[in-house]
């Protein structure tokens, strides 16, 4: 796909392009890798108009970091079981694994619960994979989506380099979507409204009740693909699934990732639940289930009934988010309350300086710039990965 960009109307507008992602391989991975990445008149990755996103020039390899929190990734994983399902597995490594699949999704269906058949089941090689081949079918044709300003950008950049228009509308002042102002954006040309609950990578949530209220009405007029990514990992009230309302009918498209509560996110398996009608649209121009490796299904079978895994994974994120917030809350730093397995925090200081400071000391995170206030993204480690961090932090704060 061609995404030439003039460069005199990239200097009128502030930005310029990053071809071949040498600084930060991983910020570039999606459906086209080799697109040029936009850097605005301050050095900082472009991604919407209320976020940017600082790097390095030179990172250093994240397999020598002491304490790599920066993908919010699962520390803990993959769980014994499924690491024993690949080796156990391994061996049929030359078959297609389709009855395998099979099984996997009855699994899944039995946790989705009444309402949900395999026929409301899209496979993929993890979430983002079935993100992005949901914009591409939904917006070949052009149209607009709406979606909140920060959130995930996966589903969104690849509409846009179709052809889409995005509609991009402010979270409100706690970080929540604004269903109010996101309804009223749509008009005729909207062919999808996204919402990642909790949201990403602000860590937030929009209160259940309410999105349940909001997707069960919007949904009558345009699809609504709700993101749960990080919902498993969510404790509190107003953290319900969207997924109870494929039993009536509606037309809300929900996506899972065994990346997260479950610990793959390097074996690759993630799901959306669907009309059937909605994924025969999908599936007419890409099927989903194929890139998924034999030992990713065996280890994806294994996981989703590991639930004591899954109970220690919510256990341990909870001790060392709240070991983290009082620290934050000791040296005065004001985050926004997670719903997931991250925080995020405003800095007094440059972002990319930040980040080159805490990789001198062996730790990786991210920064953002959002809302003219630069942030750090710090993802949850082992308590002692933790422990690095906020003594990295004193120091340089």
């Amino acid at each position: 796909m061609n995404q030439n960009i003039d460069r005199r109307n990239l200097l009128k507008s502030g930005l310029m392009t990053l071809g071949g992602m040498v600084i930060a391989p991983q910020l570039s991975m999606g459906a086209f890798p080799n697109t040029p990445v936009q850097l605005d008149s301050k050095n900082r990755l472009y991604y919407t108009p209320l976020m940017r996103e600082h790097f390095v020039s030179n990172p250093p390899d994240v397999t020598k970091l002491k304490a790599r929190l920066n993908a919010n990734e699962n520390p803990y994983g993959p769980p014994a079981s499924a690491k024993q399902a690949v080796v156990d597995s391994v061996v049929l490594g030359n078959r297609y694994a389709w009855k395998e699949l099979s099984d996997l999704i009855g699994k899944i269906v039995k946790k989705e619960g009444p309402g949900v058949t395999p026929n409301h089941i899209m496979m993929g090689p993890g979430s983002s994979d079935l993100l992005e081949k949901v914009a591409l079918v939904q917006f070949m044709n052009g149209g607009n989506i709406v979606s909140a300003d920060p959130c995930y950008m996966s589903l969104v950049s690849v509409a846009k380099s179709v052809g889409a228009k995005w509609k991009a509308v402010p979270c409100k002042s706690d970080w929540s979507h604004d269903l109010s102002a996101m309804e009223a954006a749509i008009d005729a040309d909207t062919k999808l409204v996204y919402i990642c609950n909790p949201n990403n990578p602000t860590g937030s949530i929009t209160d259940g009740k309410a999105l349940l209220d909001f997707c069960s009405r919007v949904s009558e007029k345009v699809p609504v693909f709700i993101d749960e990514a990080y919902l498993e990992l969510a404790e509190g009230t107003g953290t319900q699934s969207m997924v109870s309302l494929l039993g009536q009918n509606k037309n809300v498209i929900i996506a899972r990732t065994f990346s997260k509560i479950m610990g793959m996110a390097g074996l690759r398996v993630g799901y959306i639940a669907a009309l059937p009608s909605f994924l025969d649209k999908i599936q007419n121009i890409t099927r989903g289930g194929m890139g998924i490796s034999y030992t990713s299904v065996l280890a994806a079978s294994a996981s989703i009934e590991d639930m004591e895994f899954q109970t220690m994974t919510k256990k341990l994120n909870s001790e060392v988010k709240a070991y983290l917030y009082a620290n934050l809350d000791k040296m005065n730093f004001k985050y926004i309350p997670s719903y997931t397995n991250f925080v995020i925090f405003p800095i007094a200081m440059d972002g990319k300086d930040f980040l080159a400071k805490m990789y001198s000391k062996g730790i990786g995170v991210r920064t953002f710039d959002i809302q003219k206030k630069t942030w750090c993204r710090v993802s949850m480690g082992t308590m002692d990965e933790m422990k690095l961090f906020v003594k990295a932090l004193e120091e340089i704060s």
